[in-house]
């Protein structure tokens, strides 16, 4: 079945459970009008189905290669690329004074999540660009924002961001890429980075890499690490592509999936490379760009697991085997126990893509209003999206394998290939362990004030539902208030006691919010209240057993030896 974008669904969130109407009500997003919201939406609907979508295959048969040390990308990719850049999508949510539409955060992820679920290889070079541009946006000089961000911003240039090494993974203080000041403004910067998406293409007429390094008098960690931008080719003059930087791909890496789009090992030796924001505050400005990042990625999730879904649900409905209580000989689909994992897949989608729009819109009320309460939602929400959606995309790619059955495990069903591309996204932008400590310590360094502001807020949405649909509505109070307990016990607790229930309490706080979504939908529209149903009744429950496990603390987890867990 060719992919749909999910247009109505996404328009629906955004409008009855987001909130988006607040952001539109701003000066800053005024502009964005129903109407234009609808056109955005529909146009980019459009190029993720005819024109994306066809090419996810393309893709995932003929990887990327390198020849003679240039980059050769699949067929067919190159046009779809121009398509996105010339149609104004890499710049969405930038500000005009380069050449960005300026328009909500929010919208932009929308149009990340249909083109993820069409083509995720190719969807992931603008997604790196847009990090890029917020990095400059926030902390480059002037110099460089004129420089770059208008190549960026139209596509005609593209991104990437380099932090590993062989030898540093998560520890990105560990690095050792040096830089060295010449004395003219620029820096030599010598090292090797790996696991660098598109760290090279065909696509563009230049790769611009942001490079963390360490300058001479850089102190250890990550405290004495310096951001650079180094492009493939120096700018001339006339801020066109130059004299080649001293660069270059080792090799490309072999994956599991998202075979269309070049994971690099990168080597810098000695390249021209410019200070992007403070010395020695490197981190600080990267983390501008991973927390974009970790969003849009969340949204990749999303956009995975809806495509998922739809192949899953059309084999479903096709494929007749056995009697069912509907008919003699009916679609598999009528099975209760594929029914049961078709109405799941769907309830899980829309609960993590109502967290994800969540967190964009409080993003987007927090650039339009200095709000400080908002920053701290956005701030929460964030590794809740990240985790949470893209654990969902791997296991709904998962059950759409198991649907298909024994076809599912072949090939040529395609089914595999979602399960393939979606492996990666759990571990990108911080894994989503790193996510959920992050939860559990920065995000509830406040007291908790933050999470408890929205627990209040979920609990209060399901009072005003009590006299509708009383049921979801008890049940939904009752997990919100199972959160808080768990939400007050982990407060109290040390960090690493708190670490070690980490994934557990945000997975537990994803149902509850999920569930949250669920309930404002069906208040919303009566014909979502069977899949309310299936949020609430069958899926939160697990809530209980997730928010118990994360009470637990960290003492039971080093009981177990190496020599037990050896076997």
């Amino acid at each position: 079945m060719p992919y749909r974008a999910p247009v109505a669904d996404l328009r629906f969130i955004l409008d009855h459970v987001a909130g988006f109407d607040r952001v539109t009500a701003t000066e800053r997003f005024g502009s964005a009008t129903p109407d234009l919201v609808q056109a955005v939406l529909s146009e980019a609907g459009r190029i993720s189905s005819d024109v994306l979508a066809p090419l996810n295959r393309v893709g995932d048969a003929n990887p990327a290669r390198l020849e003679n040390g240039a980059m050769v990308t699949a067929p067919g990719l190159g046009d779809a690329y121009r398509q996105i850049a010339e149609g104004g999508w890499v710049g969405m949510a930038a500000g005009p004074e380069f050449g960005g539409m300026g328009l909500p955060f929010a919208l932009a992820l929308a149009v990340d999540d249909m083109m993820s679920g069409a083509c995720l290889s190719l969807q992931l070079k603008p997604l790196l660009s847009k990090g890029q541009i917020e990095a400059l946006e926030h902390h480059a000089s002037d110099a460089i924002k004129a420089l770059y961000l208008p190549k960026l911003i139209s596509g005609e240039w593209s991104g990437t961001m380099n932090l590993t090494e062989p030898h540093a993974g998560t520890d990105v203080g560990a690095l050792r890429s040096k830089a060295v000041p010449v004395g003219d403004g620029t820096y030599r910067i010598t090292g090797q980075k790996i696991f660098i998406t598109w760290g090279d293409s065909d696509l563009v007429a230049n790769v611009c890499h942001l490079v963390l390094a360490r300058l001479p008098d850089g102190a250890e960690g990550t405290k004495g690490i310096s951001l650079f931008m180094v492009p493939k080719f120096l700018p001339d003059e006339g801020g066109n592509p130059g004299v080649r930087n001293d660069l270059r791909v080792v090799s490309l890496e072999q994956k599991l999936g998202i075979h269309g789009s070049p994971t690099c090992v990168m080597q810098f030796d000695g390249a021209v490379g410019w200070l992007v924001g403070e010395a020695h505050r490197g981190m600080a400005a990267m983390f501008t760009m991973m927390n974009n990042a970790r969003l849009s990625v969340a949204a990749q999730g999303v956009g995975v697991a809806e495509a998922a879904l739809q192949h899953a649900l059309a084999y479903a409905q096709d494929r007749r085997q056995g009697a069912t209580p509907l008919s003699k000989t009916g679609p598999i689909a009528e099975h209760a126990d594929v029914r049961r994992m078709l109405a799941g897949m769907r309830a899980q989608v829309f609960a993590a893509r109502s967290i994800c729009l969540s967190c964009a819109v409080a993003g987007d009320m927090a650039r339009a209003t200095g709000s400080a309460e908002w920053q701290a939602r956005a701030a929460l929400l964030t590794p809740i999206a990240k985790a949470f959606a893209t654990d969902t995309g791997c296991e709904v790619a998962s059950s759409g394998v198991q649907v298909h059955g024994g076809t599912g495990f072949i090939e040529q069903s395609g089914a595999a290939q979602f399960l393939r591309d979606a492996r990666i996204l759990p571990i990108y932008e911080g894994t989503n362990g790193i996510q959920a400590m992050d939860l559990v310590g920065r995000k509830l360094a406040d007291g908790g004030e933050a999470a408890f502001r929205l627990i209040d807020e979920v609990q209060a949405g399901a009072e005003s539902a009590r006299a509708s649909l009383p049921d979801l509505a008890c049940e939904v109070w009752q997990a919100a208030e199972a959160l808080r307990e768990a939400t007050e016990a982990l407060v109290a607790m040390g960090l690493n006691d708190r670490f070690s229930g980490a994934t557990a309490y945000l997975r537990g706080f994803a149902l509850v919010l999920g569930a949250q979504a669920h309930l404002k939908a069906a208040l919303a529209d009566p014909r979502r209240l069977a899949l309310a149903r299936v949020m609430i009744q069958r899926l939160l429950p697990d809530h209980a057993a997730l928010l118990r496990a994360a009470r637990e603390g960290a003492e039971g987890l080093y009981a177990v030896t190496d020599e037990a867990l050896a076997g």
